[in-house]
């Protein structure tokens, strides 16, 4: 019996001795195989990462840079990538009255223009919320101001709000009890009689918000449609068997589950609408009170060839951009993640 024991505690004994090998080159067998799932790894996001590196990060620095310096179209080629810095640039900017003129255009065109937007999405969001026939076609058609063209939509609002054959003021003088025919995009203030009190009106802006509401309402409409589909019907028919009318069920349960997507658009349509171009541009040409900074921007660019205020003034557009984004973030995010 000794002698049958005797091989199993050496054998035993000498399964330790030999043990930390093999743990050890399983070690570095796993550490080769995560740098080579490494090396893959980033072998597949360099193309990405180029990309990103050329079309976004390189313009910026050299936005930058442009921003420091007073530069002009004339003498760009013959400039280098670092030339003489300085403040100037941003003296002018915020020197100027135009500027703060400028900036308050576009803090009312982006704030009432994605109120407008989401007001509008929600309303249509609400009305075809119930199945009825035709109803996929309906929705349908709600996305054509989003997908159409934007140099086809713009020109056909000019057409219409012409003030000679427009179809707004024939329509307008007919029915409505028009003096004389309104130019809806060219003119500055329209003069209005409320309660004898003679007020001004910013026509030209407001048609531009309008535009703005009309043709960004289907973005707001698919996310407010996607997310009334997700809300529970059991509780709106509670509610309605204990006897709450429809604005009290759109109060108290359908508004609160709606609040986290309408906060989201309400940040994703701010930052599109603030940095809008091309729907001002087409339709004032930044003309009649409704030149916004980035219009401002580009007719420093083209007009004047001021390449370095042009650059600082779509920094200013930028950092006001970020410390409103930054105030939503500390002082609304918590509170819907909370929500």
């Amino acid at each position: 019996m000794s002698a049958g024991v005797g091989p199993a505690v050496g054998t035993a004994s000498a399964t330790p001795a030999g043990g930390p090998v093999r743990p050890g080159r399983r070690s570095g067998s796993g550490r080769t195989l995560r740098r080579a799932e490494a090396r893959a790894g980033l072998a597949l996001i360099s193309p990405t990462l180029v990309i990103v590196l050329v079309m976004v990060v390189l313009p910026i620095i050299w936005t930058v840079l442009l921003a420091f310096q007073r530069l002009r179209l004339l003498n760009l080629r013959s400039s280098g990538l670092f030339g003489n810095f300085t403040l100037a640039n941003f003296a002018t900017v915020f020197g100027s009255s135009g500027f703060w003129g400028n900036l308050a255009t576009t803090l009312a065109y982006s704030v009432f223009g994605t109120a407008a937007a989401i007001g509008v999405g929600l309303m249509a969001a609400l009305a075809l919320r119930r199945r009825f026939r035709f109803r996929g076609l309906v929705r349908a058609a709600m996305l054509l101001p989003y997908v159409a063209p934007i140099v086809a939509v713009t020109y056909a609002w000019k057409t219409m709000l012409n003030p000679q054959f427009g179809v707004a003021n024939h329509w307008g003088t007919r029915l409505l009890g028009w003096d004389e025919p309104i130019a809806f995009l060219s003119q500055r203030y329209s003069e209005v009689s409320i309660f004898g009190w003679q007020v001004g009106i910013p026509t030209a802006l407001l048609t531009v918000i309008a535009f703005e509401a009309w043709r960004s309402f289907p973005f707001a409409f698919l996310f407010l449609t996607a997310r009334l589909q997700a809300v529970p019907s059991v509780l709106e028919e509670a509610a309605r068997v204990d006897g709450a009318t429809i604005s009290q069920r759109f109060r108290y349960i359908v508004f609160p589950q709606l609040l986290p997507t309408i906060a989201v658009l309400s940040v994703l349509r701010f930052i599109w609408t603030f940095n809008s171009f091309d729907d001002i541009y087409l339709l004032t040409g930044g003309g009649a009170g409704t030149e916004v900074i980035s219009v401002a921007v580009f007719n420093s660019l083209t007009a004047r060839g001021d390449i370095g205020g042009a650059a600082a003034q779509s920094l200013a557009l930028a950092a006001v951009l970020a410390v409103l984004i930054g105030l939503y973030l500390w002082r609304m995010a918590p509170r819907e993640e909370q929500s």
